[in-house]
């Protein structure tokens, strides 16, 4: 599974402790413009399998996570790298705007 799923419990872990690039996408299930870059996400998680870890948080399930980082909109897309947040993002981009994003994080 390229997509990881990172919750209250395992954020620390999977992303602040992550050796390589993470982008977090904080979404809800009744979020219209999540729903529609959620495929761009899933594809992106494919391609960039060996450089850049890409997950989830659920805000409605993980709102501790969702708390500490300020997420007032959702989609919000959050690049971490060796534990702090280098890029950010709020609302839906295009599977070309995120990955000239991406390619600049992991430069």
């Amino acid at each position: 599974m390229n997509l990881h799923h990172f919750t209250d419990s395992n954020f620390k872990k999977e992303v602040l402790e992550s050796k390589e690039p993470v982008l977090v996408d904080f979404w809800a299930t009744w979020c219209g413009p999540c729903k529609m870059i959620a495929p761009i996400i899933d594809e992106l998680a494919k391609e960039y399998t060996q450089k850049l870890k890409v997950g989830k948080v659920d805000v409605d399930n993980n709102s501790q996570v969702a708390s500490n980082y300020g997420i007032m909109s959702i989609p919000t897309l959050m690049f971490f790298k060796d534990g702090k947040v280098t890029d950010q993002v709020v609302g839906a981009l295009t599977k070309a705007d995120l990955k000239k994003k991406i390619e600049e994080v992991i430069g």
